[in-house]
């Protein structure tokens, strides 16, 4: 079904030094496949991570409650509920700190790089480098939180910064309004606010009795939803599904089940996916296909049997 929830998906806390908090595996829960989401609460005066710098993953976090600091590249900005944040790849460490306790949703692509390791040589190969290989501590957890623990929390400046183009409140977000007989919604589009590149995440809010999206369904595309207030139903593949404040929803691409949200109350959710330029889309009920790669819409007529017209 690929649906979890915020309070009961499997979570793991840390109390390493300055690393304290609490990590729910949200994405992991719902079946995601190429996309993540983790819920990341920490108490005041807790850091969540340790300074980092993806080589290909794109980050885009939003607060849900709670006040802190983002800080990147020795630089801070204070953020705050509504807040959605971008760290693009290889634009240094970032990180961030609670100043009240601080609740945020944590969204990524998932990028994996093959690295050899040999065992017995204590090395792993990064490419044609060999680079010492350290096990990790027996009890599970993250070699780099040990080591970032040990080293202490970074230098914070009196007062946080000016806010970078890469952090935005959701109410300095245009909104737009989409009305058609079945769907009824506004949309607020934070991905591009922010800058994103490699995926995108909309606030979305769905009048009561009107659907968010036709049904569809992506070849290449994966989304991953959170429900955050008001209730409504997943319909998926003709079946429908209650939902509401915390349900967290993942739709892998290339699974030929048509989706979709209805809402009984005023629905309100994000929606995370990846851009992909070569996805195709099928709308079941119209019966078209969006080959959004070469920007065009068809409706094909389809047929029960692959041997259809080959014999």
């Amino acid at each position: 079904m690929g649906v979890a929830h915020l309070d009961a998906a499997p979570a793991r806390e840390y109390a390493l030094g300055h690393l304290r908090g609490r990590w729910t595996m949200l994405g992991e829960a719902a079946g995601a496949d190429t996309v993540g989401v983790r819920r990341i609460q920490l108490p005041a005066g807790g850091w969540s991570t340790p300074v980092h710098d993806h080589g290909r993953s794109e980050e885009i976090f939003y607060v849900l409650s709670g006040t802190g600091v983002s800080w990147h590249n020795g630089q801070t900005a204070a953020i705050g509920a509504g807040d959605c944040i971008l760290y693009l790849p290889r634009r240094g460490g970032h990180t961030l700190r609670a100043d009240t306790d601080l609740d945020v949703l944590a969204f990524g692509t998932r990028e994996f790089d093959e690295s050899l390791a040999l065992p017995r040589l204590g090395l792993s190969m990064a490419g044609r480098r060999g680079v010492e290989s350290i096990p990790p501590p027996g009890d599970g957890t993250p070699l780099q939180h040990v080591r970032e623990s040990e080293l202490g929390p970074p230098e914070l400046p009196p007062e946080p910064g000016e806010r970078p183009a890469t952090i935005v409140n959701l109410g300095d977000v245009a909104a737009e309004r989409t009305e058609r007989p079945r769907v009824a919604r506004v949309r607020r589009n934070l991905g591009r606010a922010v800058g994103s590149r490699r995926a995108g995440l909309q606030h979305v809010t769905v009048d009561p009795g009107r659907y968010a999206t036709p049904e569809h369904c992506h070849s290449l595309e994966e989304e991953i939803f959170v429900m955050l207030s008001g209730s409504g139903v997943l319909v998926l593949g003709g079946e429908e599904t209650p939902v509401g404040p915390g349900h967290v929803i993942a739709r892998p691409a290339g699974t030929g089940v048509a989706h979709a949200f209805r809402a009984e109350t005023e629905l309100e959710f994000l929606a995370y996916g990846t851009r992909e330029r070569n996805d195709i889309c099928f709308y079941p009920r119209s019966g078209k296909i969006a080959f959004w790669g070469v920007d065009v819409i068809a409706r094909v007529e389809r047929i029960a049997d692959y041997w259809d017209g080959e014999d």
